[in-house]
């Protein structure tokens, strides 16, 4: 086999080039907030506070992430929402796990060729606008469920934070006004999204204006009272299923009733001795996360570098075969067979490892199965209690305001998630992901997606809690997280600001943020065959949450005398806030 190392020279001038890297990384990011009886890190200020006060009170991390879920429905309707889905991994303080799928489930009338005209061709935007393009929510059910079975405290005391700031509103800041960047116009296209998220004479809100949202705080109200079936089985459904029907959707009450949530046993894999709890499917985010640990686990990441050319080619080739996986087999476990065994196999890892040329690039097309013809706007939140549970959560709207619309009188974004289904095998979605027939079109079935809310674990004791929104880079956005702390010795500020890289098997082409990568290191990538280009698109790049315990990085865990609790909120978040006490 050939060695993976590549001549001295351009070893020597590569490892120079990263550190200068790593250096600027460290020099940019503030210090992690530190805490030692609990933390929550979100991305909405007010949220994170609504949070430390519920463990304040006596609340344990369910609790807090309940009541955190329903704030940033509130405060944050780029993404946090009661009218999308999403996940929920759970670590308990005994070291048992599981998940929580609250995912969306499509209509019981959708059909696999519901997207397409009659030529068999897509039909721009009906997946992703107006009311076709929305799945049953589940973010109701999920948080009762969480909370009646794993949390301590009454729906009504947790709900009653978010009530409060849809009646009397909340003062916006510029990271606020920031959510709403190139989305009013669009808003502005449905009356009932309009009358809240733009002023009377339709124009959008400034820094300093209040946003109040009375009619959702007349759902989160009858919520509180009347629990899931004020949702599922009442007036809010009614009102979601009239707005469908006047406006060419497929919502039916039946829908909402039969909407059940998913109780799963996590994804768990092993990296370098750190145990990694994350998402099952119908996500793919654990499976392939670890099966690119697994691939890298083979190199020496942290003698080779951050940012140096061997490393990120090791990545970029994991991160190429994984995702083959990702969209060719995967997709919900109630219609499709998960090759989970496989893929999370010591055993396949190193057989891709075989595979990977250490001097060139790989060829995706090369990998095309025989017969082979998500979302910048979700949002991750970390929560950890005194007594060590700790929770990650990832829910989502899919695109930026979902679907755009809102049903009349209740005050609910809903979501597009239905654009995560391969409408059309072969051809690429929202986020320029190419999937297969695993993940096609069917009614009550879940589309696959990439939120990887992640816990990990040290020798039995809580170590990382960690996430991010991004689409199809939800899943790099969260490994890369944990290499930066694992391999690459950063604190969890640094961990989840790092220019980020990212490759997704379709397109063949390599992103990375500005500044990723030197020049130099991005030249000896081009010369092994890559194709590597700057996305300045900086939303769709995430903005992770991350705790990290005992320490802010591994050397002040080594060295113990860190704090307990360590939170970070990604500075590309202009509202979110890392709240310890």
């Amino acid at each position: 086999m050939r060695t993976s190392c590549l001549n001295v020279l351009t070893f020597t001038l590569v490892a120079a080039l990263s550190s200068v890297s790593s250096s600027a990384v460290r020099a940019a990011s503030p210090e992690p907030v530190k805490a030692e009886n609990g933390m929550v890190v979100t991305a909405q200020h007010l949220a994170s506070d609504i949070g430390v006060e519920v463990l304040k009170k006596g609340g344990n991390a369910v609790d807090a992430a309940v009541a955190v879920g329903y704030a940033l429905a509130v405060v944050y309707p780029t993404a946090g929402n009661i009218g999308g889905g999403g996940f929920m991994t759970i670590r308990f303080k005994d070291g048992k796990t599981t998940f929580l799928d609250f995912r969306e489930r499509a209509p019981a009338a959708a059909t696999k060729a519901m997207y397409l005209d009659d030529k068999g061709q897509l039909v721009d935007g009906l997946s992703t606008e107006g009311y076709l393009a929305v799945g049953v929510p589940g973010p109701v059910l999920g948080f009762e469920v969480a909370r009646s079975r794993y949390g301590t405290r009454p729906l009504q005391e947790l709900i009653a934070p978010a009530i409060a700031l849809a009646k009397d509103g909340f003062r916006l800041e510029q990271g606020d006004i920031d959510s709403f960047d190139g989305e009013t116009e669009r808003l502005g296209k449905d009356p009932a999204a309009a009358a809240i998220f733009l002023k009377p004479d339709g124009k959008p809100f400034a820094v300093g204006e209040t946003l109040v949202q009375a009619d959702l705080a007349a759902s989160l109200s009858r919520i509180s009272e009347k629990g899931t079936d004020a949702f599922y089985k009442g007036p809010i459904a009614d009102a979601i299923v009239k707005a469908s029907a006047d406006k060419g959707g497929i919502l039916a009450k039946t829908d909402f009733e039969k909407y059940a949530v998913r109780e799963l046993e996590p994804v768990k894999c092993n990296y370098r001795g750190y145990d990694i709890v994350s998402s099952p499917p119908p996500s793919s985010g654990g499976v392939i996360i670890c099966e690119i640990l697994n691939v890298l686990e083979g190199y020496p990441l942290s003698y080779l570098g951050y940012g140096s050319a061997e490393t990120v080619h090791a990545m970029i080739e994991a991160m190429r075969h994984a995702y083959v996986d990702r969209n060719t087999t995967l997709g919900d476990p109630s219609f499709v067979e998960n090759p989970i065994a496989k893929l999370l196999d010591k055993a396949y890892a190193a057989e891709i490892r075989g595979k990977i040329d250490p001097f060139k690039a790989g060829v995706s097309q090369a990998l095309m199965p025989e017969g082979f013809a998500e979302s910048k706007e979700t949002t991750h939140y970390s929560i950890i209690d005194d007594e060590g549970n700790a929770v990650a959560v990832t829910y989502t709207l899919n695109g930026s305001f979902g679907a755009g619309v809102v049903a009349p009188g209740t005050g609910i974004l809903l979501n597009n998630e239905m654009d995560d289904f391969t409408a059309k095998p072969g051809a690429p979605n929202l986020y320029g992901l190419v999937q297969g027939e695993a993940n096609a079109i069917a009614p009550g079935k879940t589309p696959l997606s990439s939120m990887s809310p992640t816990i990990v674990s040290k020798d039995g004791k809580p170590f990382m809690v960690i996430g991010s929104p991004g689409g199809a880079r939800i899943i790099t956005i969260t490994l890369e997280a944990i290499l930066n702390v694992i391999d690459h010795g950063m604190n969890i500020q640094e961990a989840v600001d790092a220019p980020r890289i990212h490759h997704q098997w379709l397109p063949d082409k390599v992103f990375m943020e500005p500044y990723a990568l030197s020049p130099d290191t991005r030249k000896l990538l081009s010369a092994m065959g890559h194709d590597v280009q700057i996305d300045k698109s900086w939303s769709i790049w995430g903005q992770a949450t991350g705790i990290l315990v005992g320490g802010e990085s591994l050397a002040e865990i080594s060295e113990g005398g860190g704090a307990r609790y360590n939170g970070a909120v990604d500075s590309r978040i202009g509202a979110g806030a890392a709240r310890g006490y």
